[in-house]
């Protein structure tokens, strides 16, 4: 992956948080978490970073960094809708391609912001491309909190559950705790879209698919978009959620004297 191939690395930065408010803003070893994120998001092979939110706290918190930083409506239902935002905003072609990069994510590997990128370039014909990682162990299969992908031959999504998908018949009736897991895929949230894709996503009313499973990618298989999965190149840290996970990070990420 060079710059000249040519992509665009978004970071939508909500201030609103019903469990961690003001999230972005966390501070973390001096800097708030964005900052990390946005230094993460630099490190890859993107041409463009922007930063897409709706608070003029972050815009100012980013202003020392001189990082490219888009006012966005606050009323967004998803993430999607944001990049969809942005990428008129930003005048973008149809066939242009955005990395949404989670502004919870200041671990993120540059590596995986370029992988994403580049599956998606590689693939004409699909209007998103993704990661995903084999699960290691029963306990993640049966988690709904850990969404699971099946993909076709080509590496395109099949379909995305919450569910251990696909069922073995015969092992999860007996004892699934004897099972060998490495032949399921765990999704990675990371996406990277044409521009095209996301103007056609915002006018499109939820599917019944999305709204049981509460997975939002569901919408683009129900309307016939195909969605490139690629094994990640190496593992992506968990993001922060709670406060356990912020003292997690920062104790990573501070100094040690």
């Amino acid at each position: 992956m060079t710059r000249e191939q040519g992509f665009i690395a978004v970071i939508p930065a909500r201030f609103g948080s019903t469990r961690l408010p003001g999230k972005p803003l966390l501070d973390i070893a001096g800097e708030p978490m964005i900052a990390h994120v946005w230094r993460r998001a630099s490190e890859s092979a993107a041409s463009r970073v922007v930063v897409a939110t709706d608070d003029e706290r972050i815009r100012e918190a980013l202003a020392p960094l001189g990082a490219e930083v888009v006012m966005t409506r606050a009323d967004h239902p998803s993430g999607t809708d944001r990049l969809a935002e942005v990428a008129e905003r930003l005048g973008l072609a149809d066939d242009e391609v955005l990395v949404n990069v989670q502004g919870d994510e200041p671990l993120i590997p540059p590596r995986l912001i370029d992988q994403v990128a580049a599956r998606l370039l590689d693939d004409p014909g699909a209007s998103i491309a993704t990661l995903a990682e084999p699960i290691s162990d029963v306990e993640t299969l049966f988690n709904p909190n850990a969404v699971k992908v099946v993909r076709a031959l080509s590496g395109r999504a099949l379909y995305f559950s919450r569910a251990p998908i696909p069922w073995d018949r015969e092992a999860f009736t007996a004892r699934p705790a004897w099972l060998v897991t490495d032949g399921w895929l765990r999704h990675i949230g990371l996406y990277a879209y044409r521009a095209g894709f996301l103007f056609e996503y915002r006018d499109w009313a939820p599917s019944a698919l999305e709204q049981l499973e509460q997975l939002e990618q569901l919408r683009a298989l129900h309307y016939g978009h195909a969605i490139q999965v690629t094994l990640a190149a190496e593992p992506n840290p968990a993001g922060i959620d709670t406060l356990e996970d912020l003292e997690r990070v920062r104790d990573l990420l501070t100094p040690k004297t």
